[in-house]
């Protein structure tokens, strides 16, 4: 299988503006996934709507095509890109443009769920560890993930599912694996474009989870796991934490 990642990278952002040119351990932001990307497929691609991010992407060697920026989601701008770079692929990976610590091991995960000929779309989950705290499975801004028995996605929100009749809340993460979804998706390339044209959906809304859309709609969502813990720049202080992280590995 031919496969193409694509990184949506937007210059605004209401939490982090410019975040994609913030620099970490001297190197942009989009630089650093950029490179992490790169060193699993030779096909890679930066999403954007912005000229200061396209001209930093092909200022380090990459390469980039300018979408609108009028796309509701990194899906939609993912697809324009796509369709503007052209070639044959059979997957589109579509990767966030603020993970810089995204791993090899996370990206060839979601490729291997395509092994499944019944996989329409895959992405990652992380299980929660025993030892987390309560407050980290509680959190809506960290949605969790059920599937069945063949790794297939069967919902997900931001409330804790699945609910643990007759336990205490204290004893959860200790009597249930519980997982937390991981933001890369991966398209098969008729799927993407069969995807971008649904109308949102009511669960989609009720949760402002635009992959129920998907699951409401009959794909199959294909589920990989891994153990990787990344740091996402979502804000000047995760900036920060990154740069601690990094200082760390050294």
């Amino acid at each position: 299988m031919k496969f193409i990642a694509i990184i949506p990278a937007r210059y605004a952002s209401t939490r982090f503006p410019g975040k994609p040119l913030a620099v970490l351990g001297g190197k942009m932001v989009i630089e650093r996934v950029y490179e992490q990307v790169s060193g699993v497929l030779d096909d890679v691609v930066v999403a954007t709507d912005d000229e200061r991010i396209r001209r930093a992407v092909e200022s380090f060697g990459g390469k980039a095509e300018m979408t609108s920026p009028d796309h509701r989601s990194g899906t939609d701008r993912c697809y324009e890109a796509y369709c503007k770079h052209g070639g044959a692929y059979d997957v589109v990976i579509n990767v966030q443009g603020d993970e810089p610590f995204i791993q090899a091991s996370q990206i060839e995960t979601v490729m291997r769920c395509f092994d499944n000929p019944g996989t329409d779309i895959a992405t990652l989950v992380k299980p929660f560890s025993p030892n987390d705290p309560l407050s980290a499975l509680e959190n809506p801004n960290s949605p969790k993930v059920v599937v069945d028995r063949e790794m297939h996605a069967l919902y997900f929100s931001r409330s804790v599912i699945p609910y643990l009749r007759g336990v205490d809340r204290s004893e959860w993460l200790r009597k249930h694996t519980f997982y937390k979804h991981i933001g890369m998706y991966a398209f098969r390339a008729d799927v993407l474009r069969e995807v971008t044209s649904l109308p949102q959906s009511s669960l989609e809304l009720a949760e402002s989870l635009e992959q129920l859309r998907w699951l409401e709609n009959g794909y199959r969502i294909g589920v990989g796991i891994s153990d990787v813990e990344t740091i996402g720049i979502d804000t000047p202080e995760d900036l920060a934490r990154a740069e601690a992280f990094l200082a760390g590995r050294k």
